[in-house]
């Protein structure tokens, strides 16, 4: 039987239909949590962080972390908030909490599953290792430092309907496996249009198996993951969300979600298949009230594409080097960062 915590995010976890102990609703310290549940008998706790008081801050979760078993507590954050960085996870992950989500799949994976530090090193790694000199947990960071972990995991989403994350993300990993030869795989989840490009490092995967393939690509520099549809981003490190510009799919999105640019604000958009030019692009953001990481031109496949040359300069995974080397057959050699 499970316990659920909620406040701000109530609606969200009204959805969730899992056997139910205990439900409160409310804002409490997390020494009032703490003294509710330290020895209350329950598998999991799914607790709504804007149901702690102080929920930004860091000494909050480590007063939980002392006080209950984190193995049982699922934390569920804002989306879009501060709390879903890496730095902030990284601090998190310092304390030994593992099993963090911000949407209704993730945490139905995480009742089922909780989470290693296996599975969440590579955002500790994004954060810089977290900032907290936590003498009881300086063993597994020092574990963590000794591990071969992720560069990057890049998630490419489509923010409207049919947005080509697809063809987009074998794009870059044909752009990056120039660089890093077969040290780049790219996933797709619940999709079969990998098989078709006949690579053995592009995969087609479900959601269950998402977590142990990317265990077993521990060593690549960098995954590029095709979430399409799928709404659990807490594996990457970095995201992309592609918009396509065109008035019927944006009219969609809006209908679908009102709120939805108010959401893509603090995140990577990339407005894809574009023939926007720099004025069109500068009308398109004022009235959508965000800024537009990178406009991407209509790719093909088939040839190489110096403006995706310029998404992956800008990302920070690649770097251009304009001397020529001695038999170097491209006019730019391109290097790991």
């Amino acid at each position: 039987m499970n316990v659920i915590v909620s406040n701000q995010q109530q609606a969200l976890l009204s959805t969730l239909d899992i056997d139910l102990i205990k439900s409160i609703t409310g804002t409490y310290s997390a020494f009032e949590i703490v003294q509710m549940f330290q020895n209350f008998f329950h598998n999991k706790m799914v607790l709504d962080v804007t149901a702690v008081k102080e929920f930004d801050k860091i000494q909050t979760y480590q007063v939980l972390a002392k006080g209950l078993d984190m193995e049982k507590v699922i934390f569920v954050m804002p989306e879009g908030s501060s709390l879903c960085t890496p730095q902030f996870l990284a601090q998190l992950i310092t304390l030994g909490i593992y099993n963090f989500t911000s949407n209704v799949e993730g945490i139905k994976y995480l009742i089922k599953t909780s989470n290693t530090l296996k599975d969440v090193e590579h955002i500790q790694k994004a954060g810089g290792g977290g900032a907290i000199n936590n003498g009881s947990n300086q063993q597994q960071t020092q574990q963590v430092n000794r591990q071969e972990q992720f560069n990057t995991i890049l998630g490419i989403k489509n923010a409207t309907e049919q947005a080509g994350s697809t063809t987009f993300t074998y794009i870059l990993k044909k752009e990056l496996a120039a660089v890093y030869g077969e040290n780049v795989v790219a996933l797709e989840i619940n999709k079969k249009d990998f098989q078709a490009f006949n690579d053995k490092n592009l995969l087609s995967i479900t959601p269950d198996s998402m977590r142990a393939t990317i265990e077993k690509y521990r060593g690549k520099a960098i995954i590029l993951i095709d979430l399409a549809d799928y709404d659990d981003f807490t594996m990457c490190t970095d995201m992309i969300f592609l918009l396509e510009p065109s008035t019927i799919k944006l009219n969609k999105l809006m209908r679908n979600n009102r709120s939805i640019f108010n959401k893509l604000k603090t995140k990577k958009v990339v407005v894809n298949k574009s023939l926007l030019d720099n004025k069109d692009l500068s009308e398109f953001e004022y009235e959508a009230g965000i800024k537009v990481f990178y406009n991407m031109p209509p790719l093909n496949e088939r040839k190489k594409n110096e403006p995706v040359v310029g998404l992956l300069m800008k990302l920070g995974l690649i770097n251009v080097n304009d001397n020529v080397q001695k038999n170097n057959t491209k006019i730019f050699g391109l290097f790991r960062r």
